[in-house]
């Protein structure tokens, strides 16, 4: 049987605006036990950040952190799915183009997303990366 984005996605986004600066979104991210925020502007999707992106265009680039915002750290070259497209088109996207994470979009609106962990809780819940993916959280 089918497998739909809309039954593996990850349904509680964090999102923020555009000109919430790295720091809020750092602290944020830590406190919601997160390595992802969408970056929303006006209820429409304009990019992802991730904590990787906060260490590699923020951190490891220098200069004053402060000044820094959600939208100048975003990557916003974004590949997304909808709500109703096939799981396997999810996995043939994300190996494609190397991503980890894939919002899901109705329209230009936000309304999920499919992680690697997602996939493998789903697809492998006994790989390595499944039982990580479903282990509580640490600090």
């Amino acid at each position: 049987m089918t497998q739909h984005v809309r039954d593996i996605m990850t349904k509680d986004l964090v999102m923020v605006a555009p000109l919430t600066s790295v720091i809020d979104v750092a602290q944020l991210m830590r406190r919601e036990d997160i390595g992802d925020v969408l970056v929303v502007d006006d209820g429409r999707l304009r990019g992802v950040l991730t904590d990787r992106d906060l260490v590699v265009r923020v951190m490891a680039e220098g200069g004053n952190t402060g000044d820094r915002t959600a939208a100048s750290a975003c990557s916003d070259d974004l590949f997304t799915v909808t709500p109703d497209e096939d799981v396997d088109h999810v996995i043939d996207l994300m190996r494609e183009h190397a991503v980890r994470r894939v919002p899901v979009v109705e329209g230009d609106r936000p309304v999920g997303v499919v992680s690697l962990g997602d996939l493998a809780m789903v697809r492998d819940p006994g790989s390595a990366l499944g039982q990580i993916s479903a282990a509580r959280p640490n600090e």
